[in-house]
């Protein structure tokens, strides 16, 4: 089968890069390119590994695990929970910024977009990275959750002192791929309208990561937006 060669920034490509040469690699594009023949696929081909692109391996110092991309058009430009500039904020997105205001006193901006958390070492992962337009979930089990495995266990195997941010039991099923004697992960259910009300509100995982990376003498994120 021919090799695989996304267009990827490069410490990340390096890191992956047994991956490319894998089967379902090549499937997994296979079937990228025949979706894209039928049906609006989002994110748009340059933004699909956009959450690598802002957030170089040797850069990480905190994932943030989602598990699907937002289907609405406009909506996914390849980092968990967050939109472009311009683009209604999702009610996940909302409550995510509801509480980083009850938790360190910022401010909810009028924008969704996360990038300046991405660039500052939040790797805003999904587990998926495309979807089909209007259809939930529609690319899940393709093929991305292997690749997304094999990052999360790239930088849990080369990597020290990382704070894992995993919501929802989708996220902390992902626990394993973790080695919690190098890494820390936070856990809370959700931040969707179901269930944030069961403990995702009052979960403070912003303080504590930078509690966390002062602890270790990294610079905080600066979650202002």
């Amino acid at each position: 089968m021919e090799r695989v060669d996304p267009v990827m920034e490069t410490s990340w490509k390096e890191a992956l890069r047994d991956e490319f040469d894998k089967e379902y690699f090549g499937e997994l594009k296979q079937f990228l390119l025949e979706e894209k023949k039928k049906f609006r696929v989002f994110p748009r081909g340059q933004e699909i590994f956009n959450a690598f692109n802002h957030t170089p391996f040797g850069k990480v110092k905190v994932v943030l695990l989602g598990q699907d991309p937002y289907h609405g058009a406009g909506q996914a430009h390849g980092l968990c929970f967050s939109v472009p500039d311009g683009v209604p904020k999702p009610p996940s997105l909302v409550n995510i910024l509801k509480e980083l205001k009850t938790d360190l006193g910022i401010d909810v901006p009028l924008h969704g977009n996360l990038t300046k958390w991405a660039d500052q070492g939040v790797l805003l992962l999904n587990a998926t990275l495309t979807v089909r337009e209007n259809q939930a979930g529609s690319h899940q089990n393709h093929g991305w959750e292997t690749f997304t495995d094999a990052a999360i266990k790239q930088l849990s195997l080369h990597r020290n002192g990382l704070i894992f941010m995993l919501w929802g039991n989708y996220a902390m099923a992902k626990k394993s791929l973790i080695d919690t004697s190098r890494h820390v992960i936070l856990t809370s259910v959700h931040p969707s309208p179901l269930s944030a009300h069961r403990g995702f509100f009052g979960c403070r995982h912003f303080s504590q990561v930078n509690n966390l990376l002062r602890q270790q003498g990294v610079e905080e994120i600066d979650w202002r937006l």
